[in-house]
């Protein structure tokens, strides 16, 4: 079948992606709003609202919305990131009215009820001391904070406890209404679905949007440095990377191929080298993350404090090898990583639904499978090294969290990878 799309009147896109071999249907809504776009002193307000969403509307309560969607045997939820926040449902192929019509009460009938506004501050205040009680999760905010520092990309998606608590009713509110206008929202669908049936019933729900409103986003400034936090723990948790690259970079498939050859698998040189040879770590991977406009490369590892220091040069090593000598075999590996992981993601509604959503809002249309795997296969060891060499010459980034007495100092490592 085809993916299809139709942009409304007030500007909010609809791009669907059918599949009737199958009897269920996954929907959501992805607005172009996330931990960027927000001030300082709204820093976790997207991630706030998320949460409120579902705590009422005009038409339902907050447990006539999961009673109904729970009712048919659907399930609703939502996520926040730097660039974006979906709300989306899986539900029945029958079902899929009421799935919208959830959705589009959710984003603009929301009443952001103060009594469950202090509920649900709590809730993510204790999200919050969650994340920063979890080693192995806050080092990524810290790495994130350390990369780009002073501006928004650079600050948690969950914002810091007091400027939860002291966020007023009507600066959410406010916030939403700024926001959430219908040229920065995407709806999509995925599975077993009527494109023109799905915009007629989108077009009758999506009617209180505020006109297009244009905004600006603060431009992308990587400069690296050094995070470093003493703890009482049995593992120092890592993360050293470098500058990135958006999504719309030549080099993006050649990174995805790299990432994968250094860090994406049992089989990738970190894995091997670190783990396999040496015993040094259980986890160690890498990840690339692709923003509008830049983006930053990873390298997560945890290992004993006594084994750090041992750790690191081996790291170090493995950077500096992938720039100068990259072999066919374990091109070819990670190219077969990445296309079986981009083909298997077909078989779940959810993935195409996201994905479809994700390509339209970055790229301005779908991009057809055969294409993604057609830039995959074209990905040369020279394209390899080439990128390699782009990255990890760029001032790297230091985080970590635990017993880091034994930890080579930034300048150090820094020379090491030089």
């Amino acid at each position: 079948m085809t993916i299809r799309i139709t942009t409304l009147d007030n500007g909010l896109r609809i791009i669907t992606d059918p599949v009737q071999t199958v009897e269920t249907a996954s929907v959501g809504a992805w607005v172009e709003v996330g931990a960027r776009h927000e001030q300082r002193d709204l820093n976790g307000v997207s991630h706030l609202l998320e949460h409120m969403a579902f705590k009422g509307t005009k038409r339902r309560s907050a447990r006539a919305i999961v009673e109904e969607i729970e009712a048919v045997g659907g399930h609703l939820n939502a996520y926040t990131s730097r660039e974006n926040t979906a709300y989306f449902a899986k539900v029945l192929k029958e079902d899929v009215p009421l799935a919208i019509d959830l959705i589009g009460d959710i984003l603009q009938n929301s009443t952001l009820d103060q009594e469950e506004l202090e509920r649900e501050r709590a809730v993510v205040i204790q999200e919050i001391h969650q994340a920063n009680d979890t080693p192995d999760d806050i080092v990524f905010d810290r790495f994130q904070e350390t990369a780009f520092p002073d501006q928004p990309m650079g600050r948690p998606i969950l914002g810091s406890a007091a400027g939860i608590e002291g966020m007023p009713r009507a600066t959410i509110k406010n916030f939403m209404d700024e926001q959430y206008s219908g040229n920065r929202i995407v709806v999509a669908a995925a599975g077993n679905v009527d494109h023109d049936a799905f915009v007629t019933q989108a077009k009758s729900i999506f009617t209180q949007l505020p006109p297009n409103n244009p905004h600006g986003t603060e431009p992308v400034t990587y400069r690296g440095g050094d995070y470093r936090e003493k703890r009482d723990l049995e593992q120092v948790h890592l993360v050293m990377g470098f500058d990135g690259i958006s999504h719309n970079d030549p080099d993006y498939y050649p990174l995805a191929v790299l990432s994968t050859l250094l860090g994406g698998g049992m089989s990738s040189r970190l894995f091997q080298e670190a783990r396999e040879k040496r015993g040094l770590v259980y986890s160690i991977y890498t990840f690339a993350s692709s923003y509008e406009d830049g983006g930053l490369f990873g390298i997560y590892a945890g290992t004993g404090g006594d084994d750090i220091g041992d750790l690191v040069p081996v790291i170090c090593d493995e950077v500096k090898n992938v720039r100068e000598s990259v072999h066919e075999g374990e091109v070819m590996r990670a190219r077969a990583q990445l296309k079986s992981s981009t083909l298997m993601a077909l078989e779940s509604t959810s993935a195409r639904c996201e994905q479809a959503a994700r390509q339209l809002q970055i790229y301005g249309s779908a991009i057809p499978n055969e294409e993604v795997i057609e830039k995959i296969d074209a990905v040369d060891t020279k394209a390899v090294m080439r990128v390699a060499g782009r990255l990890f010459t760029t001032i790297p980034t230091v985080a970590a969290i635990g017993p880091t007495q034994n930890l080579a100092e930034y300048d150090r490592i820094q020379d090491h990878l030089n």
